[in-house]
């Protein structure tokens, strides 16, 4: 079937039971918004595969988010490299309907005192990684699939000795309206998420937050008095994969710390 004979994207029930029985691949997936991701996907049906690099933590990750009624495999792989990727869509062992990308480090450093090579690795595996996963992606998936990236508020309100990872950011949200342009004559939809702070173990570690009470007397400054937690993040991935008609879009959830 070529392009242009491609039917529209099919019209689907915007809400999460409409993940039941579908394949949802999520790079990322051994803690954090991939986590919890995770164990939305599982919760409402969805057969999940847990992509990460650490095989203890992935392994760990996968006995979190099984359920009784749950399908969910993880498979060790370097989220930035295309190769281990597409190995992974073959393992994944059916056609995959939706892929989340939550991998990624954090590039940071006074500008003028951080040379470029210093954080390269961070800068190359997070938008490499994007871009790489949507290539390997796009190729397997079937029309009315879905891909979504991850982005973060810092893009709205820069913050000093984060050049390069803001940058990236930036990269990010261009590539998904790119990638939504390029790729919706193959009825593939491209959004990103933008996340404010949320309480992850790599949020914690950024801000050098020790402890639950830490964490909370940090977020009592927010709009909505404390950040947001990974499954508040993760559900906003959700919705973008059941609405069909979205596409090309940065959803936002921050709890308003965009605002202040």
């Amino acid at each position: 079937m070529t392009v242009d004979t491609l039917a529209p994207v099919p019209v689907g029930l915007p809400l999460p039971a409409a993940l039941d029985g579908r394949t949802v691949v999520v790079v990322g997936g051994s803690s954090g918004i991939g986590l919890a991701a995770g164990a939305l996907l599982a919760s409402v049906g969805a057969r999940v595969v847990l992509v990460a690099r650490d095989r203890d933590r992935l392994a760990a990750a996968v006995e979190q988010v099984r359920t009784p009624a749950s399908t969910v495999i993880g498979i060790a792989a370097d989220g930035t490299d295309e190769d281990d990727l597409r190995r992974v869509l073959d393992e994944a062992g059916g056609p995959v309907d939706h892929v989340l990308v939550t991998a990624g480090g954090l590039a940071g450093g006074p500008f003028l005192d951080t040379p470029a090579d210093r954080l390269r690795q961070a800068v190359d595996g997070r938008f490499w990684g994007a871009y790489g996963a949507a290539r390997v992606a796009a190729r397997a998936m079937a029309p009315g699939g879905s891909i979504t990236f991850s982005s973060g508020l810092y893009l709205q309100r820069p913050i000093p000795g984060a050049a390069a990872a803001i940058a990236i950011l930036g990269a990010v949200e261009g590539l998904t309206r790119t990638l939504a342009v390029e790729l919706a004559p193959l009825r593939l939809r491209v959004n990103a998420v933008r996340y404010g702070v949320v309480d992850t173990p790599l949020s914690r570690g950024s801000l050098g937050l020790d402890g639950d009470e830490a964490v909370a007397a940090a977020g009592r400054g927010m709009p909505l008095g404390r950040f947001g937690t990974a499954q508040e993040a993760a559900s906003a991935s959700l919705f973008l994969m059941t609405n069909n008609f979205v596409t090309g879009t940065v959803l936002t959830v921050d709890g308003g710390q965009t605002l202040v």
